[in-house]
C-alpha cells in the first residue's frame, strides 16, 4: 500500500469526496481528513492510502494540480512519519 499526501483542500471536503475521486484511479484502501483536535474543522489536507505504488502513481500524474471543488489540489507520496 502506498500512502499520498493531498494539500490545498477546501475545508468543506470530506473522506467520501475523496473516496469518490481516488477510486477513478484505483482502489483506494482508506482515507484520513486531518482535522484540528479543539474544533473538529478540516486543516486542509488529507491522506489517501492506495492498495498499490502503481496505482498511486496514477493518482499523482491524474490529480496532482488539479482542480477540485475550486482550489488546485497538491497530490505527491508521503513522507514517512518523523
Amino acid at each position: 500500500m502506498t500512502r499520498l499526501f493531498v494539500g490545498n483542500l477546501l475545508y468543506e471536503v470530506s473522506e467520501p469526496d475523496l473516496e469518490e475521486l481516488f477510486s477513478q484511479v484505483g482502489k483506494v484502501v482508506e482515507v484520513r481528513v486531518i482535522r484540528f483536535k479543539d474544533t473538529g474543522k478540516s486543516r486542509g489536507f488529507a491522506f489517501v492510502e492506495m492498495k498499490d505504488e502503481s496505482q498511486a502513481k496514477k493518482a499523482i500524474e491524474t490529480f496532482d494540480g488539479k482542480d477540485f471543488k475550486g482550489r488546485k489540489m497538491v497530490v505527491s507520496k508521503a513522507r514517512p512519519r518523523r
